[in-house]
């Protein structure tokens, strides 16, 4: 029974556009051309823009991989390359493919006499990749890559409608192929921003440091307990935590008092207790640090809202909006329950540490009043754990 060309084709378009790793479109695409049209083996030269050349992807078969990936690089300015980017197959042999057959054709041709050691070069390569057949695949006129037949495994050649079907395959796999760099690119470019981002965090929190000597170590600290309450929670299956809430609670965390560069260091660094006056410009740090971290927003995510109401309270009572109960983030939640533990169990100018025991009991004391209970109890559970 015969292939469904037509069927086989929509089945592979299908499957190559919603891959979006390059590598993985590549092997897929020669997995297709090998189990439909049962060729010995197959490959796809790929350009590579940086270089301006043409590298062997992959090369992969039923009779083992003929050439390693990478191992073979052709410059733009090889006639193989040539012949698809001026289109010289239309003017030869009026088609976009090189067989073997048509090319030694063309070398014994007295007509095209001048061309004789071009279309040799070509036959040269194709002997060398064991191949018999080449496309072309093309976004609009810009060649992106060139499939690579080797003969069929019962050594028949090609009939029309298997080539027909390799054309058509090819003009989808450009557009597969463009669709998977266009994303790659684009992941790439979000990566260096993010590189940049974290570099801007990273920063902020070193100025903290130099200002507020306190907040040095409690920092690293309530990135430490803030991960292990969620950790925990995850754990208990009370919430399911993505990675991407991870990353907002560490940065969080890492930023929860980046507002405190805007208070004056004669607040920051008393040596007694704040007054009404005092404390009232100290609350101001939580929307200085939304402010500061405008610019970057877009790279926060819900660690904004960390930040933001980390000092938020379960009874209203809490700054900067007096928010209750579920009207606040979950991330701030976790935020503030660390933050205060840590605050407890630290020296300050004005106060002697608490005992992690007397510091805990606190905690238990404030759930549903400053604390989410949820929260309250899986600190409990840490301590009881000894892991915080």
């Amino acid at each position: 029974m015969g292939i469904d060309y037509k069927k086989e084709l929509e089945n592979a378009a299908k499957s190559m556009i919603l891959i979006h790793r390059l590598e993985t479109l590549i092997k897929l695409i020669i997995r297709i051309i090998i189990n439909k049209v049962n060729v010995t083996h197959a490959g796809i030269l790929l350009h590579n823009k940086k270089r301006d050349s043409f590298v062997l992807t992959v090369s992969r078969g039923r009779m083992g991989k003929k050439i390693p990936e990478g191992f073979m690089r052709i410059e733009k300015d090889h006639p193989l390359i040539q012949f698809f980017v001026n289109k010289e197959g239309r003017i030869y042999t009026g088609e976009d493919v090189i067989d073997y057959r048509m090319i030694k054709k063309l070398i014994r041709n007295r007509r095209f006499a001048d061309k004789r050691a071009y279309f040799e070069e070509i036959k040269q390569l194709m002997d060398d990749l064991e191949i018999v057949a080449c496309l072309p695949a093309y976004f609009r006129n810009d060649l992106l890559g060139i499939i690579l037949l080797g003969k069929k495994v019962h050594g028949h050649w090609f009939n029309r409608g298997e080539i027909s079907f390799f054309e058509a395959l090819a003009s989808d796999v450009a557009m597969a192929i463009l669709n998977a760099q266009l994303f790659e690119d684009k992941e790439k470019e979000s990566e260096r921003r993010y590189k940049l981002f974290t570099g801007s965090i990273m920063a902020l929190a070193k100025e903290i440091e130099v200002k507020d000597h306190y907040t040095a170590g409690h920092t690293e600290r309530v990135i430490d307990y803030s991960l292990a309450i969620a950790n925990k929670l995850k754990e208990k299956k009370i919430y399911d935590f993505t990675p991407e809430f991870m990353e907002d609670l560490r940065i969080a965390s890492l930023l929860h008092d980046v507002g405190k560069i805007g208070i004056p260091e004669n607040i920051l660094n008393k040596n007694e207790k704040l007054n009404d006056e005092e404390f009232n410009v100290i609350k101001k740090h939580t929307n200085i640090g939304v402010s500061i971290l405008e610019p970057i927003k877009d790279f926060l995510r819900d660690a904004l809202l960390g930040i933001k109401y980390h000092h938020e309270r379960c009874d209203g009572t809490g700054y900067p909006e007096g928010l209750k109960d579920a009207q606040i983030p979950l991330i701030a939640s976790i935020v503030g329950v660390a933050d205060s533990y840590d605050a407890m169990i630290t020296d300050r100018p004005y106060r002697k540490a608490l005992s992690k025991e007397d510091a805990i009991f606190e905690i238990k004391r404030c759930a549903g009043l400053q604390f989410k209970p949820e929260i309250a109890d899986v600190m409990l559970e840490l301590y009881g754990e000894g892991k915080i």
